[in-house]
């Protein structure tokens, strides 16, 4: 318990919120409205073969103040003073999975879904699954860039060749390539998991096996040694990045919990249920644990975020969310409010107020969640 404690403390440190936090087809796209307008039209039972659905997958606010929904298999919905739309493939979708919500310098909405790109300009959803872009020559980094994924749900399509992200800068899609070595250049564990932003514009791109960042002049890699894994030990799984107010790096994994990197100091974070305390700790094994299989685990953290104290919310398969305010943990659940047991989406709105996702979309308010869609 003191090295849990000592550990802690050195996370102590008051945290201040920034939000974070991911040829063309035109296809009418005027969508059609919910049946129910409080809640969305997503269907929260297990999906294909049995796979988790977390329902609401991505949340994003845009510049008018519209909310925006992304699903794990039932497209996308928008909330615009209490009307809420839904785009689905039919509606010119690329996929019915949105991963991620972003908006451009135009004010065009753009959507990481499963597969391929899509992009809705206020009344058409457009596909960019087929559009040509070129292979980057080099790196480049811009305050307006848009991040997605390889095109492919898993793995890399055929003309992308190797593992890669797209960029989206004035209106042109690059694919640049992530610096590995040539065996590994082809290794599905290189599919794209997630994005996130950091201080200076900085862009941090998780896979499965590495967390990568770009500062516009180098280009880093956090391997599983980096994350504190020993040869011989399980490979990382990372699902998400995010990069607090402080700037310490928080990756969450699927099977081993959440690693903090604070410059060279790695911690990893991963409570077990039943003991009260959580192994924090660096240069002892940091292995998956039987906690994983378990609903109470913080062993399979799939969102990562930072609400306006500073605080630091952290999202799972089957444990809902925790909080970690610089000294403790607490878990949150049905008795909070949070009636969702997976918690896919974690996200700050323009005026600071924190939503999570999942079997619905739930904001904070004082230390209770309202279900709101």
């Amino acid at each position: 318990m003191r090295a849990f404690a000592a550990i802690l403390a050195y996370f102590a440190l008051p945290l201040f919120g920034a939000g974070l936090v991911a040829g063309c087809s035109a296809v009418p796209g005027e969508g059609h409205d919910a049946a129910i307008p409080s809640l969305l039209p997503f269907n929260y039972s297990p999906g294909p073969n049995g796979a988790v659905n977390g329902g609401v997958r991505a949340i994003f606010e845009d510049r008018s103040g519209r909310m925006w929904f992304g699903s794990h298999f039932e497209g996308v919905c928008s909330v615009d003073h209490g009307r809420i739309t839904h785009f689905t493939e039919t509606d010119g979708l690329s996929d019915d999975q949105v991963r991620s919500i972003q908006e451009a310098a135009d004010g065009s909405i753009w959507f990481d879904t499963g597969v391929g790109i899509s992009s809705f300009d206020g009344s058409l959803v457009t596909s960019h699954a087929n559009r040509p872009f070129v292979m980057a020559a080099a790196w480049e980094l811009a305050p307006d860039d848009l991040w997605f994924k390889q095109r492919e749900s898993h793995r890399f399509s055929a003309t992308e060749q190797e593992a890669g992200v797209y960029r989206l800068h004035d209106g042109q899609l690059t694919y640049c390539a992530l610096p590995l070595p040539l065996e590994q250049r082809t290794n599905d564990g290189y599919s794209v998991t997630g994005f996130a932003k950091g201080k200076g514009g900085r862009i941090w791109i998780a896979t499965y096996n590495a967390v990568f960042g770009f500062d516009g002049v180098s280009l880093t890699t956090i391997d599983g040694a980096r994350m504190g894994l020993r040869e011989g030990e399980v490979l990382p799984h990372v699902r998400c990045v995010f990069e607090d107010s402080k700037g310490r790096l928080w990756i969450g994994n699927n099977g081993v919990g959440v690693v903090v990197i604070d410059g060279e100091w790695t911690a990893g974070l991963s409570p077990l249920l039943g003991t009260g305390e959580a192994l924090l700790r660096m240069g002892a094994p940091l292995v998956a644990s039987s906690a994983a299989e378990d609903d109470r685990s913080l062993q399979r953290v799939f969102s990562i975020g930072e609400d306006r104290d500073g605080n630091i919310w952290i999202g799972t398969i089957g444990g809902g969310a925790w909080r970690y305010d610089g000294r403790e943990l607490r878990q949150f659940g049905a008795r909070d409010g949070l009636t969702t047991p997976s918690v896919m989406a974690i996200y700050r709105d323009r005026s600071g107020s924190l939503w999570l996702g999942g079997d619905g979309a739930f904001r904070l308010e004082g230390n209770r969640f309202i279900r709101m869609h």
